[in-house]
């Protein structure tokens, strides 16, 4: 079996493993799955080839067997149904497991990314300060919420899953903020998932690839 999923050619977090094509690759070194990759232009984004596959022109979509998958958190979990290694084998704790990605996904990362677009696009308005107080108040309310469930257990459940992954990877975008420094559980959570071996492997793989395409310094600098 060939999988194929498609990353940026020139990606914008410039190696640091925020791109969303990293939690399909940690997925895939979780369950020992070999990929390659198609690497994808953000001209190529827009052509119909490219939407037929991603109606909304993003990265990654996933290629294997015939099926075609987009969204890194379906993908995420297609790989955890079809693989062993990142959902457990009981009915409900595999039910939770599930619950703690789309929980990622649609309650704790929509803030996040929230306040990351508006320092892109509306640093300029008169309005942004007061609004980025908001964003911070309600991603602080969410860390707060998730902090005290989490506790002083090592992962949300009893063992590392597929929501753990998915969990880590939205929090790593808070990595250079100071969001978590209120939770130093959040923070150590976030460290054993980036220990793992496959998180090191996938993160490598993604690193070298920007590495690779990096221009070579300019002489004399």
């Amino acid at each position: 079996m060939t999988t194929t999923i498609t990353v940026f050619a020139d990606s914008p977090d410039r190696g640091r493993g925020m791109a969303r094509d990293m939690p399909v690759r940690w997925a895939l070194e979780e369950v020992g799955q070999a990929y390659s990759v198609r690497l994808v232009g953000f001209d190529e984004l827009d052509t119909p080839a490219y939407r037929a596959m991603q109606p909304f022109g993003q990265i990654p979509v996933l290629e294997t067997e015939g099926i075609v998958i987009f969204e890194s958190g379906a993908i995420v979990l297609h790989i955890a149904n079809c693989y062993s290694g990142l959902l457990p084998a009981d009915a409900a704790a595999r039910a939770r497991s599930i619950g703690w990605v789309i929980a990622a996904l649609s309650t704790i990362e929509p803030p996040i990314v929230e306040r990351e677009a508006a320092g892109y696009a509306e640093r300029d308005q008169d309005w942004f300060d007061a609004r980025q107080s908001i964003m911070s108040n309600r991603i602080a309310r969410r860390l707060a919420q998730l902090s005290a469930r989490l506790g002083d257990r090592p992962w949300l459940d009893q063992t590392f899953s597929a929501g753990d992954l998915m969990m880590v990877t939205v929090l790593r975008r808070l990595s250079d903020d100071s969001d978590l420094d209120p939770f130093p559980n959040l923070r150590d959570y976030v460290a054993r998932g980036e220990a793992r071996p496959a998180f090191q492997r996938a993160f490598a793989a993604q690193r070298a690839l920007f590495e690779a395409r990096r221009p070579p310094p300019a002489a004399g600098s």
